[in-house]
């Protein structure tokens, strides 16, 4: 692809996702989702394979319904409401189809069916963009049309950490081990949202850097599937050393920063006595710590049948940019420390 087409793509990205966050009336909030939409679907098909092609269109048909019943759910609203501003939107049925449009449109579960497949046909850089930069927009405004019933939320959330946790068992494939670990942990921002909307942007944070902080080490070692982690040793070592602490900071172990969000919002919920909802969401992550720690496992204590032959890629001189991806480690392991400071930041 050109560099100019590639600048354009990526520009109209960060102006689909900026004109939903600037927006008050639903039609420009919908405008700037299709913006997103658009300028994303290109850099999906960019690679001229069978694999690429059917992802993208997956995800175009995905997204295209979901954002009829966007469409259809706004004006639905506008006329019993008589407003198109977004925090006008007060209908029982009308927040309820507007939550479920935004569900199908990050993947929560049960709208998740195209997210694992789309995310298996593209590449890792791609992905990246899909499983953050994408999911901005849509939960801006999940975040802005909190319903009077949180039930609705609830369900979402522990539908999302269950199928997230059970969807990756006995998966090979690195990018749709990924998806589902995005599935559960947009499964805990939705389930803390009718409580604590602050808690959700906490997750969002700390959920953005891991999961950049993982695409990237399996960007710079090329790693596509689980057999290519035991021979990532011989390509960067120090890199290799720190991917399973990144998978155990998925997974929310302490003393690391993804237990830094699961704690609190397991606080909130008991707070808000519902100790069983905090019960189950506990039971069902661990399904997706086994499957972070069988990736660990497969890093750590595996070897490839050979050695490979002549000068291992670690001593070369390094080709890449190692600075950010740096700092999200470093911030992916870390940052636990720091929960007074996240917490204020975060309740401004």
């Amino acid at each position: 692809m050109a560099p100019f087409v590639y600048s354009l793509l990526v520009i109209s990205l960060g102006l689909g996702t900026t004109m939903t966050f600037a927006s008050t009336h639903w039609y420009l909030a919908w405008m700037g989702i299709e913006i997103n939409t658009l300028a994303i679907i290109p850099l999906m098909a960019q690679n001229h394979i069978p694999r690429a092609i059917e992802a993208t269109a997956k995800y175009f048909f995905a997204q295209a319904t979901a954002s009829a019943a966007l469409l259809f759910a706004t004006i639905s609203n506008a006329h019993l409401v008589g407003e198109w501003d977004i925090l006008q939107s007060h209908h029982p049925f009308t927040t309820t189809l507007i939550t479920l449009a935004l569900a199908m449109k990050i993947g929560l579960a049960p709208l998740h069916s195209w997210m694992p497949e789309v995310l298996q046909g593209l590449t890792l850089r791609t992905g990246l963009i899909l499983s953050t930069w994408q999911k901005l927009a849509p939960l801006c405004l999940i975040y802005q049309i909190q319903p009077n019933n949180p039930n609705v939320f609830i369900t979402l959330g522990l539908l999302s950490i269950l199928v997230g946790g059970w969807g990756g068992f006995n998966q090979l494939q690195l990018r749709k081990i990924l998806a589902y670990s995005s599935i559960a942990h947009l499964g805990w921002m939705i389930l803390i949202l009718s409580f604590s909307p602050p808690l959700t942007l906490v997750a969002l944070f700390t959920y953005l850097v891991m999961t950049f902080s993982l695409f990237s080490s399996f960007m710079k070692t090329r790693s596509t599937h689980i057999s290519s982690l035991s021979i990532s040793w011989a390509k960067i070592p120090a890199l290799t050393a720190s991917i399973p602490f990144i998978l155990l900071s998925l997974g929310g172990l302490p003393p690391l920063t993804g237990f830094l969000p699961k704690w609190l919002i397991l606080l909130e919920l008991i707070k808000q006595d519902l100790a069983p909802i905090a019960t189950l969401a506990t039971l069902a992550s661990l399904f997706s710590l086994y499957f972070y720690l069988r990736l660990s496992y497969t890093m750590t204590l595996t070897m490839p049948p050979n050695n490979p032959a002549g000068t291992l890629p670690w001593r070369l001189t390094p080709q890449h940019n190692s600075l950010l991806s740096a700092l999200t480690t470093t911030t992916t392991i870390f940052l636990l420390p720091l929960t007074p400071a996240v917490l204020s930041l975060f309740s401004l």
